[in-house]
């Protein structure tokens, strides 16, 4: 499958999907293969409640052809989460089976943490020892996680903002498209690669890999894994046991399809990427990046970029430490262009509010959970592929949010999401609450409403704790968010009609090769266009992000659909 030509269609209006580096990585890993020195495998802390299962994070030397030149020599590592049954067998190879996803754009493998663990311990109940495998692309490797790995809001700002030090180290900044050069050849066959490697090195044994390995992935990571199970990886289409399909035993989709085509992921980022118009060919794409003249890494001035993909993690610090305390980082962060349009975009009201900037969102007294809903729930945040389904604004008179577009038009953007989106309504007033996903409907919910009588959610619209949401981007050593996607990997994929992308889909029937598990969010980037073909699992009221941080038991009292859907796929991929 090629992605279709669209006539007069521009990069702006590309379909791309969403989103969104370790410490310290020292201990021996109990399956080392050969130079100890050459894999390293780390226990994470989590504040999480005990739920049987071990995460480790993983990192593997798997340096990059001297072609990509001069780059960070962490960059020549691959990082992936690992999620094992606290009762299972210590070594990959013992396990029942092995889920290994691909994140999405702007997503690392901190974002998978939720759905992760969920699955491993469902199977776990039922007997069955699976891990779940989270893979991190190359790029997050020039992520500096170190101010937020100090678990505390004030010294994260400190190290981010005011040159303070963190255990030893000193923040050198953010990286600009110059000292990103390297990024301009990371695209989708440098990718693909990387997660041959990585799976060949952690399981040596190829027949084990076909019969053990499920691959995957969120978003774009479907599209990834459709040309994982196409590509051949040893130069020789005629030997087989290196090809793609022959790597797994089977498929998954999460809010995504298995194919080398962007078609079904439209609607996801917004317009200002600054990429070229889709006439531009191959060869001039790869020679803008090459030059620095094309960005080497995906961001906008504002909302999408390092900085304030970093401010996501810092809130979710504060919502970890002390989720109903009075939050003082809206206030206690610099004022700097970036931060204060990034917060009149996603704290104003109208228009007027946006261009005036008042009230602003200092102006309000909300708790550290409030803040973080504010950031990531769908009914505040007006970007679809940002959204999550965490519960509602409590505490005050709420008012509708009408900016960036209205609530209830029918002209409103895909990109924009359908949910109404509603803000407190009163500056300088009462100490605005957050009420968690299982408490919306409850005896005591206000039920909000907005101007027209519309009722701004219900029970049935949320799925996510803002509990785990904050954990999963505050204590993961490998960051929710990815900072510097790599352009080269979204024009590749657009570009799949060229012969240099062409030539990577050596085996189009493996995408076919194998059962395929396909898990849609209800109201995610397929809502009202549900491939029916694909047999999906719909899960009801959840968005796009919903699919990886869904709570595991649900607010009707039913367990998460997801995790349940991988665990049925994992007993028997048919």
């Amino acid at each position: 499958m090629n992605t279709s030509r669209r006539t007069g269609r521009t990069w702006r209006g590309a379909a791309l999907a969403t989103l969104l580096t370790a410490g310290a990585l020292t201990a021996a890993a109990p399956q080392a293969q050969g130079d100890g020195a050459a894999r390293t495998e780390t226990a994470v802390a989590s504040t999480h409640p005990a739920d049987g299962v071990v995460e480790t994070v993983v990192r593997v030397r798997v340096p990059l052809p001297q072609s990509f030149g001069a780059r960070p020599e962490a960059c020549d590592w691959l990082s992936y989460l690992r999620y094992r049954s606290a009762d299972g067998p210590s070594r990959s190879a013992d396990a029942d089976r092995i889920l290994v996803a691909q994140p999405g754009i702007l997503e690392g493998a901190g974002a998978f943490d939720s759905v992760a663990r969920d699955t491993v311990a469902r199977a776990a109940e039922e007997g069955r020892h699976i891990e779940f495998w989270a893979l991190d692309r190359r790029s997050n490797c020039l992520e500096d996680r170190t101010g937020i790995a100090s678990g505390d809001e004030h010294t994260a700002v400190d190290y981010y903002y005011r040159g303070k030090q963190v255990a030893g180290r000193t923040f050198a900044g953010y990286a600009g498209n110059g000292q990103l050069g390297w990024l301009a050849k990371l695209g989708i066959q440098q990718t693909v690669r990387d997660e041959y490697d990585l799976l060949t090195a952690e399981l040596p044994d190829q027949g084990l890999r076909k019969r053990k390995v499920l691959c995957g992935g969120h978003s774009l990571g479907g599209v990834i894994t459709g040309y994982f199970a196409a590509a051949d990886f040893d130069g020789d289409p005629a030997t087989t046991a290196d090809a793609g399909q022959n790597q797994c035993a089977g498929y998954f989709a999460l809010d995504t399809t298995i194919s080398t085509s962007l078609a079904d992921l439209s609607g996801s980022v917004p317009g200002d990427t600054n990429l070229p118009d889709v006439g531009i060919g191959y060869t001039a794409v790869q020679a803008g990046l090459d030059s620095g003249v094309l960005p080497r890494s995906l961001s906008a001035p504002v909302l999408l970029n390092p900085e304030t993909m970093t401010l996501l993690g810092i809130a979710g610090l504060g919502a970890v430490k002390a989720p109903d305390a009075e939050a003082d980082l809206p206030s206690y962060l610099p004022s700097n262009v970036n931060i204060e349009a990034t917060n009149r975009f996603l704290f104003s009201k109208d228009t007027a509010t946006f261009l005036t900037g008042s009230p602003a969102v200092k102006d309000f007294r909300l708790t550290n959970d409030a803040v973080l809903g504010a950031l990531m729930d769908d009914n505040s945040v007006p970007l679809a592929f940002l959204q999550s389904s965490v519960g509602f604004f409590d505490g005050g008179p709420i008012t509708d949010k009408n900016f960036p577009a209205a609530n209830g038009s029918s002209a409103q953007p895909q990109l924009f999401g359908v949910e109404y989106k509603a803000i407190p309504a009163e500056p300088h007033g009462p100490l605005y609450t957050w009420r968690d996903y299982d408490r919306v409907g409850a005896a005591d919910d206000p039920g909000y409403r907005s101007a027209d009588g519309t009722p701004f959610t219900n029970a049935s619209k949320e799925v996510t704790d803002i509990r785990e949401l904050a954990r999963s981007l505050a204590e993961q050593p490998l960051d929710f968010t990815e900072q510097y996607f790599p352009t080269k990997l979204v024009t590749d994929i657009e570009l799949a009609d060229s012969p240099q992308i062409k030539q990577l889909v050596v085996h189009p029937d493996g995408l076919k090769a194998h059962p395929t598990l396909t898990v849609l969010a209800g109201d995610g980037l397929l809502a009202g266009r549900i491939p029916t073909d694909l047999h999906p699992v719909v899960a009801p009221g959840y968005q796009h992000l919903d699919v990886l941080t869904a709570a595991p038991v649900q607010n009707d009292g039913r367990p998460e659909v997801v995790s349940t859907s991988l665990v049925g796929f994992a007993a028997d991929p048919r």
